[in-house]
C-alpha cells in the first residue's frame, strides 16, 4: 500500500497537532484562569484526539479517512480560534492556533472540503 504524499503530509500535520495540543493544554491547566476554562481545555483536548484518530486512519488508508478529515478541520478550526482569543498571553497560545490553522487547512484538502467564508 503506497501512501499518497499530500496524505503523508497531512499525517504528519496531523500528528503535530496532537502533540502542540497535548502540550499547550497542560500549559493551560499550569497557567490557570481563563487558560483553564472548561470550554477552552476540551476543545484543545477534542482537538488532539481528532487529529490522532485522523492520522491512524489516514496511514492506514480507511475508506473513512477522508469524511474523518472534514470533521478534524473542523475542529482545528475552533481550537485555533480558541488559542487565539489567548495569543496575548504567550508565545505558545499563537503556536498552538497556527499549528491548528495549518492543520485544518491540510484536512481539508483531503477531505474536499473548503472552510466556508466567514
Amino acid at each position: 500500500m503506497t501512501i499518497p504524499q499530500n496524505v503523508r503530509q497531512c499525517i504528519e500535520d496531523c500528528l503535530q497537532c496532537y502533540q502542540v495540543c497535548t502540550e499547550t493544554s497542560a500549559m493551560c491547566l499550569e497557567m490557570g484562569g481563563k487558560h483553564a476554562d472548561p470550554g477552552h481545555l476540551t476543545t484543545m483536548h477534542d482537538c488532539a484526539e481528532i487529529c490522532d484518530l485522523a492520522a491512524g486512519f489516514m496511514s492506514r488508508s480507511s475508506e473513512f479517512g477522508s469524511e474523518l478529515c472534514g470533521l478534524c478541520a473542523e475542529i482545528c478550526r475552533r481550537c485555533s480560534e480558541s488559542c487565539r482569543e489567548l495569543a496575548a498571553d504567550g508565545e505558545f497560545m499563537q503556536r498552538c492556533a497556527d499549528v491548528c490553522e495549518h492543520c485544518a487547512e491540510s484536512c481539508e484538502a483531503i477531505s474536499g472540503k473548503r472552510r466556508r467564508a466567514a
